[in-house]
């Protein structure tokens, strides 16, 4: 091979490496299309760890600003298996029944003290077993001394169905209707539990911006983009880390541990949402 010929060669090569990963980068996945089990594990839900009847309750030490001030207090998260009856949508009470489907619940509670008077967030997410991506359905709560305000959101088809109800004005009642190929920011200490880990993967979706807050505005939607890289903790242990850059100034970052069942370790927000583990335990928690 003349010099010419092997100079073209690396040359071409480069731009070949260069084009690749550029487009594995901006790969737009459609999370309610089948695509998006190219980035995520359809089947994580689906192993035998989450049939022993008990629920996983990881408990953060946690940071929000509220009122232009800084916040402590402890954020928990709690994934368990339930069944659900297609009639009400809820789960079951007759296991007997002919229309059961089974869900995975993420609950997200936290109660945060200002000066003033407490806030309560009570956030309740489902995803059908077999799939931890596209949102089956949540119900989004908060309570403090102004008032309440709530939210539902249900999946149609290709749309999600969100309704609200909240003490503000210009807020008070109301219906819109989301396309069903977005993430719900909320969802994420979940869904991305379930990823297919692996160095230097990128790509982009839909993300609504978080909604666990007294309000009820219409969710910004970001075409955000994601990656994924392997780091060590200040443990020294091996993690997974996922960056989510909403915009150009909005960067999220989730830390999940690399053995199954892929724990959140660590989140950390561009708006100082922050989490830290602080303990993790399975139990019963509903039983006395």
């Amino acid at each position: 091979m003349t010099l010419f010929l092997r100079v073209l060669f690396i040359v071409l090569m480069v731009i070949g490496g260069v084009v690749g990963c550029a487009n594995r980068g901006d790969k737009a996945v459609n999370v309610s299309g089948e695509d998006s089990g190219n980035y995520f594990q359809k089947d994580w839900a689906l192993n035998k760890f989450w049939d022993d009847g008990l629920a996983e309750v990881a408990t953060y030490s946690a940071e929000r600003i509220i009122y232009n001030k800084v916040r402590t207090f402890d954020f928990v998260l709690i994934t368990v298996k339930e069944d659900f009856n297609e009639e009400f949508n809820v789960k079951t009470d007759d296991y007997k029944r002919k229309d059961l489907f089974p869900v995975i619940k993420v609950n997200q509670f936290c109660r945060i003290e200002t000066a003033n008077y407490p806030y309560h967030f009570l956030s309740s997410l489902f995803f059908k077993r077999d799939n931890p991506v596209s949102i089956h359905k949540a119900t989004i709560s908060s309570q403090e001394w102004c008032g309440n305000t709530f939210k539902a959101i249900t999946k149609k088809g290709n749309q999600l169905k969100y309704s609200f109800n909240s003490y503000w004005d210009n807020q008070g009642e109301g219906q819109i209707s989301l396309s069903a190929d977005l993430l719900l920011e909320d969802q994420l200490v979940y869904t991305l539990r379930t990823l297919k880990f692996e160095k230097g993967v990128s790509f982009s979706a839909k993300v609504a911006e978080w909604l666990q807050t007294n309000k009820a505005t219409k969710p910004t939607i970001y075409q955000a983009n994601f990656k994924i890289s392997a780091v060590t903790t200040e443990s020294g242990d091996s993690a997974w880390q996922v960056n989510l850059q909403l915009d150009d100034k909005k960067l999220n970052t989730y830390l999940f541990a690399t053995a199954y069942p892929n724990v959140l370790i660590s989140q950390k927000t561009w708006d100082n949402r922050n989490l830290k583990l602080k303990e993790i335990k399975r139990n019963a928690y509903w039983q006395h």
